[in-house]
């Protein structure tokens, strides 16, 4: 089915990285964009106290390891909201591999900030980031999945280069 988010390119005019929001920060709700009905639907329900800690979506006319498009993590000053396409910018990649039902796959999450954010306008890597933050994030990621009966092991956070390395090897139309 044809809906705008399935029409959607990967980088804008500009060249600027576009990442759709399907789970604002804050959520106990995981939401998916649903490909064949061409809407948003509840993906799943975090345990009571876990909530995403920022922004969640994927970058259109991608596909992960896993199948789906290439998850983000996007740093924005508030949340958005579902379906928000946001204007980014990559600051560097979580490589992992995700286990479910013993079979094992890639499943990367790709850091990125909003290009309109305020609070964040000046990271411009990972390093710029404080101290613990990504220890943090990969946790989330681990207790998350673990939570839906998933191990996720991290196996290295890396720069832009090689997110954008990711995001390249990703891509399944036109960008």
């Amino acid at each position: 089915m044809s809906s705008p988010h399935s029409r959607l390119p990967t980088r804008d005019k500009r060249g600027t990285l576009l990442v759709v929001v399907d789970t604002p920060k804050g959520s106990r709700n995981k939401f998916a964009y649903d490909e064949e009905l061409g809407v948003f639907t509840l993906g799943g329900v975090l345990p009571a106290g876990a909530v995403f800690p920022y922004d969640f979506g994927y970058v259109p006319r991608t596909r992960g390891g896993d199948g789906d498009p290439v998850d983000v993590l996007l740093l924005m000053d508030e949340p958005a909201f579902v379906g928000c396409v946001v204007p980014a910018r990559l600051i560097g990649v979580i490589e992992a591999e995700q286990t479910e039902h013993g079979e094992t796959t890639r499943n990367d999450r790709l850091l990125a900030v909003a290009e309109n954010s305020r609070n964040h306008r000046d990271v411009r890597t990972l390093g710029d980031l404080h101290g613990n933050l990504v220890e943090e994030i990969e946790h989330f990621f681990v207790s998350y999945n673990e939570a839906k009966g998933k191990r996720f092991a991290p196996l290295g956070r890396r720069g832009r280069e090689r997110a954008e390395e990711v995001l390249r090897a990703s891509l399944r139309g036109e960008a």
